[in-house]
């Protein structure tokens, strides 16, 4: 071989054994409509809302105690205190076993989210741990980009009909409210990525949420209508009285006008 001819490299395939696969018999999955669901989310997301179901069903068996307090159900502590005995096992319940080092990090993220057992109250930075808990998912690859909708049509909606339903169970006080000049007096991300959802809809504009016909009509498809129709059940009164920041926004033109206002305000906030 001449000196300055160069050696082909060597075949890395040779060297490098492929990575191991499993196998099974191809079998039919598929034998009625609600079949398909499995097919349309991914299997974090599926054990997601079983962690979520498992926290409504223990609201069940916690039920509230008889005390002299219309608010702050002592009852709570004792949910909380089974979620806080529990929550690396639901937790693990999702994350793949490779992963299991990053499970108590996560959990104090799920704990954080539902709200504090001292002072038996909720707001939106439970929600942002709730929040913080997805992201963690996503960071360390148990949710997937392809998971985005679902994370938040899906996951969050349930998580949020855990919290409502924990709020009117145990009377739980809003945490950091600012009353009559806050937007929600528990939430805020759901009228962000809600107002998103109804961008360009094609008869649904911010007038209509004040409507109670449209949100009673509308509120199972729209998660920002799901907001306002909790607000009109648990709050009593004249909308624009108890809710002058969403009266104020209702008059705003247009969906994406909302959602880039809401943005801002939660930046700001």
């Amino acid at each position: 071989m001449a000196e300055g001819e160069r050696q082909p490299p060597p075949d890395s395939s040779e060297e490098t054994p492929p990575a191991a696969q499993n196998f099974v018999i191809p079998k039919k999955e598929i034998h009625t409509v609600p079949d398909m669901g499995k097919w349309k989310r991914s299997q974090a997301v599926e054990k997601l809302l079983a962690l979520l179901d498992t926290l409504d069903r223990w609201i069940d068996e916690t039920p509230p105690v008889d005390q002299p307090s219309r608010f702050g159900n002592k009852a709570y502590r004792t949910w909380y205190a089974k979620l806080d005995e529990e929550a690396e096992g639901l937790v693990a319940a999702v994350v793949p076993a490779h992963l299991a080092a990053a499970v108590p990090e996560v959990a104090v993220y799920l704990k954080e989210s539902v709200g504090n057992s001292t002072r038996i109250d909720y707001g939106t930075g439970h929600e942002a741990a709730f929040a913080a808990f997805l992201c963690c998912l996503c960071k360390i690859g148990v949710l997937r980009v392809d998971d985005q909708i679902a994370i938040v049509f899906k996951v969050f909606n349930r998580y949020l009909e855990v919290m409502r339903k924990l709020q009117k169970t145990y009377r739980m006080e809003p945490a950091g409210s600012q009353g009559v000049w806050g937007l929600d007096d528990f939430q805020f991300l759901p009228f962000i990525w809600g107002s998103s959802q109804l961008i360009d809809h094609p008869f649904l504009e911010p007038r209509h949420f004040v409507d109670e016909k449209a949100v009673n009509e509308n509120h199972k498809d729209y998660m920002f209508l799901e907001c306002i129709l909790f607000i009109t059940e648990m709050k009593t009164g004249p909308f624009a009285e108890h809710s002058n920041q969403l009266w104020n926004i209702s008059a705003v033109p247009s969906w994406s006008k909302v959602n880039q206002g809401l943005i801002r305000m939660y930046k700001a906030e």
